[in-house]
């Protein structure tokens, strides 16, 4: 068995395709298709289920990924610790955020990290709670950073950090003018919400649903942005980060509404247990860790 024929193994799996690993790889379709197969007979096992141009790991190619993954990165340590002999930090790392975290916090924390380990590659990607599981349970992603709690039994999570959440309305609506809505305002007004799937959306109704009143629904947006912006159009309230808000609020662009709900949540750290676990991955959760007591980077007072 060779080392190639495992980061084939490990590259199909993650793209889906012998054509996209041989692009990553930089080997002909033909040499990747071969070391895929070889790899195969040498164990004696089908590691995929091959749905016309796709390949899906089946349960055995499941169990089998996170070793093959441990390899690999015991093999990429081996040349770094060889390479870099005053041992310090590199490798790539990539670390897939909910929009809230990705957006208002990450940016800043990784700028810091690479400054002090500017032979780390930090890779980041936006998405949203459900899809930053996904690419964990997937081993696209070393490390999820997602709004609320992980309820994926398979993956490891601790909570990170505090995050308080505001229902915001343009001053020019009419329900700007009460200050305090009740439950039925709530369940009255118009909403203007993240997609399902958002941490964002799922702490929203779930503190909506606690107090009776299932919200209305006007405008479903996949940005915080977007949201804002209809928001102080008039279309309707809005429930989000106070991260994400703070200076439409300090200008007077929006009006934050006192409510009977909780708005609390925590943001969370998510990683596979099985997933090889690299001295660069280790010193940035806990750089992230520390960064959680000393900077408070969701501004709880």
């Amino acid at each position: 068995m060779s080392f190639r024929q495992l980061q084939v193994f490990a590259t199909v799996a993650r793209l889906g395709t012998v054509s996209a690993a041989a692009v990553e790889l930089s080997l002909s379709q033909s040499a990747t298709s071969q070391a895929l197969s070889d790899l195969e007979r040498h164990l004696g096992i089908a590691l995929f289920e091959r749905l016309g141009r796709r390949l899906h790991l089946n349960d055995l190619g499941r169990r089998l990924l996170p070793r093959a993954e441990e390899l690999l990165d015991g093999v990429a340590g081996f040349v770094a610790e060889a390479t870099e002999p005053e041992g310090r930090l590199q490798g790539v790392l990539s670390v897939s955020a909910s929009a809230t975290v990705g957006t208002y916090l990450l940016p800043a924390l990784a700028g810091r990290f690479s400054e002090a380990h500017p032979a780390a590659d930090l890779r980041l990607r936006l998405r949203n709670t459900f899809e930053v599981i996904t690419d964990v349970l997937r081993l696209e992603a070393d490390l999820g950073l997602i709004e609320g709690e992980c309820r994926e039994p398979s993956l490891a999570s601790e909570p990170w950090c505090e995050d308080r959440m505001v229902v915001v309305a343009a001053p020019s609506h009419a329900l700007a003018r009460r200050g305090r809505l009740d439950e039925a305002a709530l369940a009255e007004a118009d909403w203007i919400l993240r997609e399902t799937g958002s941490g964002t959306r799922g702490v929203f109704e779930q503190a909506m649903r606690a107090r009776g009143a299932p919200p209305r629904v006007r405008m479903e947006l996949g940005q915080h942005e977007a949201i804002k912006q209809a928001v102080r159009a008039g279309l309707g309230l809005g429930c989000l980060s106070r991260l994400s808000v703070a200076g439409e609020l300090e200008r007077g662009e929006l009006i934050a509404l006192e409510t009977p709900l909780r708005l609390r949540r925590t943001f969370s750290l998510v990683w596979h247990p099985q997933r090889y676990r690299s001295p660069l991955w280790q010193a940035f959760k806990v750089f992230l860790m520390a960064a959680r007591r000393s900077d408070r980077p969701a501004g709880e007072p």
